[in-house]
């Protein structure tokens, strides 16, 4: 699955760097193209010479080099994928710091392909807490990181910290770029955040989602090869680049935006969280506050979810959301049918960890054939990708 495939590969310095030779062989022998960066520290350990003949490309160390100029944002653009191995710790803190003092820093904070590492240290530092505390901040970035393995270290000593093999990183990449195939060809429209439904100029109606959990959902879409198209309603998330973003901010925006998206849409994720009333009449000026009470008339709101079920055809797939603070099983399970969607997924704030403002959930999942899926609280990129998971077994059980 490698042929073909651009890999930038970035070499630090770690004791692990002489398996960067081995792993450039693997890769040019699976049909990849190499281009590497290496950090000043990591000549210590490989050669660029060597990196070089193997990759049949020059390798770059230096922002700048007999008057010219390694063209960093070009790099982080042209490859399909940045390999990181050996992560070593003190390059791992620079990436959690966003510090840009050498070239394989400046081409990882301008890249806008998927970045992996495969970190690479003593057991003591791979253990310690603000190892642990970095490696969760690049996963929150979106990086994604190999598992070290259990094995003798340089050390001396036996134990966690050692970096994979690299025959074990080209099969990862393998499979990296195999799952990415599974949406390929495929149009998703995600709604995500909330709506605000305007009482006056300067007050609104509104709920508290962030649009964490929509964004990660598009997101892993798109890593599935999707073209992505999300409609935001308002909300400070930023989308990785290639996803389309429609910003809205009432439920009837949302609700047009996906009325004129849906109908060449492969499949449908509702996640945001729309409201269900609306003001029947928006104050054209500030409404001052007097000695009287102030009573609101609302009005329902477009249902989205149903309109979408209502017109949806044989070849679509509609997710819906239920967020429930009692009988939630019910309740989902309600929604299911009622909005003739394929697949709900259950959120409910009686779990810790879940609902709106974390950067946790934990969902369950109903389908209409009636299987149920429960998960424990995850990050929700994770929760993403389970989600997405469940969407791909669905659309090939309804093939």
């Amino acid at each position: 699955m490698l042929l073909g495939k651009k890999i930038l590969l970035g070499v630090s310095g770690s004791i692990a760097a002489y398996k960067a030779a081995v792993l450039t062989r693997l890769l040019i022998k699976a049909g990849a193209e190499v281009r590497i960066v290496m950090t000043p520290a990591a000549k210590e350990f490989v050669t660029p010479l060597s990196l070089s003949t193997l990759s049949k490309n020059p390798v770059l160390v230096d922002l700048a080099e007999n008057d010219s100029w390694a063209n960093h944002v070009m790099l982080g653009r042209w490859a399909d994928v940045m390999l990181i191995a050996p992560l070593s710790c003190n390059s791992l803190s620079k990436m959690a710091a966003g510090l840009c003092d050498n070239l394989l820093m400046a081409v990882y904070l301008s890249a806008t392909c998927p970045v992996v590492v495969a970190p690479a240290m003593d057991e003591d530092m791979w253990h310690h807490a603000s190892t642990k505390e970095n490696l969760k901040k690049i996963a929150s970035f979106g990086n994604i990181i190999i598992p070290v393995e259990n094995g003798e270290l340089a050390s001396g000593l036996f134990g966690e910290g050692r970096m994979a093999e690299p025959e074990t990183i080209v099969k990862w990449l393998g499979d990296f770029f195999l799952q990415k195939l599974e949406l390929a060809g495929k149009k998703i429209l995600v709604t995500a955040g909330p709506t605000y439904e305007p009482i006056d100029p300067v007050r609104f109606i509104g709920n508290h989602s962030s649009g964490k959990m929509g964004a990660a959902i598009a997101e892993e879409m798109q890593k599935r090869g999707a073209e992505v198209t999300v409609v935001l309603g308002p909300s400070n998330i930023s989308m990785s680049s290639g996803i389309t973003v429609i910003k809205v901010k009432s439920a009837e925006e949302m609700f047009n935006a996906c009325d004129k998206i849906f109908p060449e849409t492969d499949v449908a994720v509702m996640s945001a969280a729309v409201a269900d009333y609306t003001p029947v009449k928006t104050a054209k000026e500030k409404i001052k506050k007097t000695e009287n009470d102030l009573a609101v008339e609302l009005t329902k709101t477009k249902d989205i979810l149903k309109h979408l079920g209502v017109a949806k055809k044989a070849h679509q797939f509609l997710v819906g959301f239920a967020l429930e603070t009692n009988d939630e099983e019910e309740n989902a399970l309600k929604k299911l049918q009622s909005k003739n969607a394929d697949m709900i997924v259950l959120n409910s704030l009686n779990d810790a960890g879940a609902g709106f403002g974390h950067d946790t959930n934990k969902i369950t999942i109903f389908n209409r054939t009636g299987n149920v899926l429960s998960f424990e609280t995850k990050t929700k990129k994770e929760v993403a990708v389970d989600i997405v998971n469940t969407i791909i077994q669905q659309l090939h059980a309804k093939n």
